[in-house]
């Protein structure tokens, strides 16, 4: 499959040029930005609890290692795709470029659906899926992390695995771990604290505070469940929440902790008392002050950004607007803070692990939080300055910030060989 098929590949491609056209980028390091370094398509065969072994197609792009070692996450989904995984691994270069940070883009996934895999068969897929990247993945290559159906388990078997290959343990393979193998503490709730941070960075551009901020959390995952705990935390009112099973709606604001107790024992939000039930398809059009989109991606398209009565959309998830779509909400006057900065909390504190695991020195989650707010306050300062430079939407603004540093470091490192 060619990666220019997929959609998102292809709004990826588009927010680049955008952005390259901004800051008037070297056509030969744009054309070099839009092609990813290196894919590697794996067959994962596993034993299934039936002994019966199935074969699963497993992915890694490794788009750019010119800031750094590649970083980005592994997810376990049934409609994984080279072309995703491409453009993830894309966005995940900018984003590290962005947050300043010395790292490079990478992605990958095994398709399959790990809601119908066993906990020894998800072992099972994880240790074969890692044995076959092989030396691709290295603390100093390619650092993977949790996303989507994969989780700090999934990060310990494949630190696990990697350093029983290499004769010895290796914690600094991965990141997202479980604290007691060298995890980072602050890591599990990472990103949506983040999303706040820039929630409020956001607000503040219109002098508003997030206290009595009325909110629309949509995915209820490790990241809307975070972000709507500390929102609700510092005051906001939190209106709406959903996931695969649909959403809850409660004009009074939804009590987060009580939600979240009810979802660790029942897995979704239906059923929740109290409320009004309604579909992810009307929550992400309620009325609210601010919206942040923290599941799939593609969900705010051409056809329901007119339907949008947010005045601020958080992008929480990867790629959850299309570029079209981010177009009519700039025009409509919605501040769109895009995911290179809205989620970088996630990498941001990766970083940190991989840093502590290489010194073997592990600070406290109160010093994580507080480098973290400082990166990526920081780094809104800066794409709201070129926001205002350049009256462009805020997602251009970012792209272009990210593309100006990686620029500078390519044309510093040059072309090998000549």
């Amino acid at each position: 499959m060619d990666f220019s098929e997929g959609e998102l590949f292809k709004n990826t491609i588009k927010i680049l040029e955008s952005a390259a056209s901004l800051v008037n980028c070297d056509p030969n390091v744009l054309e070099r930005l839009k092609r990813p370094k290196r894919s590697i398509i794996v067959s994962v065969p596993v034993r299934m609890d039936d002994y019966t072994v199935k074969v699963f197609t497993g992915y890694r792009v490794q788009h750019s290692s010119t800031l750094g070692p590649f970083k980005g996450g592994f997810r376990y989904h049934q409609d994984v795709t080279l072309s995703e995984v491409a453009a993830l691994a894309t966005l995940m270069t900018f984003k590290c470029s962005l947050l300043n940070l010395p790292l490079g883009g990478g992605k990958g996934g095994v398709r399959v659906d790990p809601t119908l895999l066993s906990r020894t068969e998800k072992q099972n897929l994880t240790r074969r899926f890692t044995s076959e990247l092989g030396h691709s993945i290295g603390p100093s290559v390619d650092i993977p992390a949790p996303d989507m159906g994969t989780d700090p388990q999934t990060m310990a078997w494949i630190m696990d695995t990697y350093s029983q290959e290499v004769g010895y343990s290796q914690p600094g393979v991965v990141t997202g771990k479980p604290v007691e193998i060298g995890g980072s503490l602050g890591r599990a709730g990472a990103t949506g604290l983040g999303v706040v941070f820039t929630t409020e960075k956001a607000l503040a551009t219109q002098k508003q505070q997030i206290s009595g901020t009325s909110i629309v959390f949509q995915g209820f995952g490790n990241v809307g469940q975070h972000g709507a705990l500390y929102a609700h935390q510092r005051g906001a009112k939190v209106l709406a929440v959903s996931d695969v099973s649909g959403g809850i709606f409660d004009p009074k604001g939804l009590n987060i902790p009580e939600v979240i107790k009810y979802v660790s024992e029942n897995k979704v939000v239906k059923g929740f008392a109290n409320v009004e039930h309604i579909s992810n398809e009307q929550l992400l059009t309620l009325k609210c002050d601010v919206l942040a989109p923290c599941a799939m991606e593609n969900v705010i398209t051409a056809e329901n950004a007119s339907q949008i009565q947010a005045k601020f959309v958080i992008e929480g998830a990867n790629g959850p607007c299309t570029n079209d779509a981010s177009k009519i909400l700039h025009e409509r006057g919605v501040m769109v803070v895009p995911d290179i900065l809205a989620n970088g909390g996630g990498v941001i504190v990766s970083y940190f692990e991989w840093v502590q695991g290489l010194q073997h020195y592990f600070w406290t989650e109160d010093e994580v939080n507080a480098k973290m707010k400082l990166i990526i306050t920081g780094a809104f300062d800066k794409v709201w300055e070129l926001q205002q430079e350049k009256k462009v939407d805020m997602r251009t603004a970012a792209m272009g910030q990210a593309v100006r540093r990686l620029e500078r470091a390519m044309l510093l490192r040059g072309l090998y060989p000549r």
